[in-house]
């Protein structure tokens, strides 16, 4: 009886066959690098006791914990919002307005004789950071976007937002 039912397998185990030669030899083969790796550390770790490396730094290659010590301490900025580097587009803060002189600046009185448009009261525009202000710009019209753009032009001529606002005209009237 078991040589009737072995026979009856023999078609499903020749099929089988090379798939388990080949799994076999996959496994023989990541056995020998794995022992090969053995020997290479071993014979790092008996090279490093026989040659001590020297740990010395060439006077060309400077690392960043070498330049963190030569390098000032930075202020803490109390919670406030950066207005430096890559940050400054995200922000609403007035670089020049956090200094702390008693005199007005330039930007400060152009705000105060520039007559704000309506739609500045409408959005909260002062306070708008420029992501905030890319998100409303789809549901503005050009007249509002052209007055957003004269209004900034006039008061704190922010280079982000008045390309930003231009940008956003330009794509309106192409329509």
């Amino acid at each position: 009886m078991t040589a009737i039912e072995e026979t009856r397998k023999l078609p499903q185990t020749i099929l089988m066959y090379p798939m388990t030669l080949a799994s076999q030899a996959a496994h023989v083969v990541m056995r020998i690098q794995q022992n090969i790796a053995e020997l290479l550390i071993k014979g790092d770790e008996a090279l490093e006791n026989i040659f001590p490396s020297k740990e010395e730094q060439p006077e060309w290659a400077t690392f960043d914990e070498d330049v963190n010590d030569e390098l000032p301490a930075q202020p803490a900025n109390d919670g406030e919002r950066l207005t430096e580097g890559r940050f400054a587009l995200y922000t609403n803060v007035d670089p020049e307005a956090t200094t702390t002189d008693p005199k007005p600046s330039v930007k400060e009185a152009k705000t105060a004789e520039a007559d704000p448009p309506d739609i500045v009261a409408h959005l909260d525009y002062e306070a708008l950071t420029l992501a905030q202000l890319r998100a409303r710009l789809q549901s503005l019209r050009v007249g509002d976007l052209e007055a957003l753009l004269g209004y900034e032009s006039a008061t704190r001529a922010r280079a982000p937002f008045q390309t930003l606002l231009a940008n956003r005209i330009t794509r309106a009237t192409a329509k």
